[in-house]
């Protein structure tokens, strides 16, 4: 087994000034060595395998509903339709999002809703503390258009957000074709505050293909991936002086294809429907 360690990398970066385009930050030692194995067995997955048409598995996966902007200023209705979430028959779950008639029924935030997606959870299904976290995702593209796979910590219902903690372990805005970001947010580094760095290919979009979008969660660190890469990290030293750190307890794991929202701002006359997030798989490994 091959064993990099990320340290002598780092230094290496830092003392040529060359660190690529997505570079590991050189105000810090980076201590933590990859030494995954090439073989693991999920604890839990979903493998998306079932007929055309069919809806998510309800034993994995709950869903949000409605059309309350969820903090963010967001555009869409989510619903639980096969419109907006079904299976393709070969292996993928596809999350659609997609312009809403004039005529829908559909009421949002901000009057007669535009669009509809879908948000699914684990939320009181399953929501793991640590392991390695990753899914396998073509995202969609365009102005005003946000996929992201994401956790929140299980205790939301009783401390609120951001006190639960939040682990985005992949946000893209379709302003952004070839970037995506990983971030954490708690009390005191939360919404524009959370501490995030971004990944950028360095050349096409998300959308052309599939890519691995993952975390490495430990006691006292996080670490994102993207396609085996490792571009970011963080542990309770690296978040604000006298801030808490609360990524020691269970967190549930989210999907979801918001349209507009007040960081991608809304669609415009670029922005073609229906937009699509297609997802291979998702795994947990401990």
């Amino acid at each position: 087994m091959k064993r990099v360690c990320l340290l002598l990398a780092a230094v290496a970066a830092c003392a040529s000034g060359n660190q690529g385009s997505n570079p590991l930050p050189c105000n810090r030692a980076v201590a933590s060595c990859d030494s995954t194995p090439p073989s693991r067995t999920p604890v839990w997955q979903d493998e998306f395998d079932g007929a055309l048409g069919v809806t998510f598995d309800r034993t994995k996966w709950a869903a949000d509903t409605g059309g309350s902007g969820y903090g963010n200023q967001e555009r869409e209705f989510y619903t639980t339709r096969t419109e907006n979430a079904a299976l393709d028959g070969n292996g993928h779950l596809v999350i659609t999002a997609m312009a809403e008639p004039s005529s829908t029924t559909y009421t949002c935030w901000y009057g007669v809703c535009r669009y509809s997606s879908t948000r699914l959870k684990s939320q009181g299904l399953y929501a793991p503390t640590y392991g390695r976290i990753e899914a396998r995702i073509k995202i969609p593209r365009g102005q005003g258009i946000w996929p992201a796979f994401w956790m929140l910590g299980a205790n939301i219902g009783t401390v609120g957000w951001p006190q639960c903690g939040e682990i985005d372990i992949m946000e893209n805005i379709g302003r952004e074709p070839n970037t995506v970001h990983g971030t954490i947010h708690g009390p005191g580094y939360s919404g524009a505050n959370g501490i995030g760095r971004p990944f950028t290919l360095q050349s096409g979009a998300f959308a052309d293909d599939f890519h691995v979008f993952a975390v490495d969660w430990r006691p006292n660190y996080v670490a994102w991936y993207m396609d085996g890469t490792l571009y970011h990290e963080m542990t309770p030293s690296t978040i604000p002086s006298g801030s808490q750190w609360v990524f020691e307890r269970p967190f549930f794991l989210l999907l979801n294809l918001a349209v507009g929202g007040a960081w991608p701002g809304d669609p415009d006359g670029t922005t073609m429907f229906p937009q699509q997030m297609v997802v291979d798989y998702v795994r947990v490994y401990q």
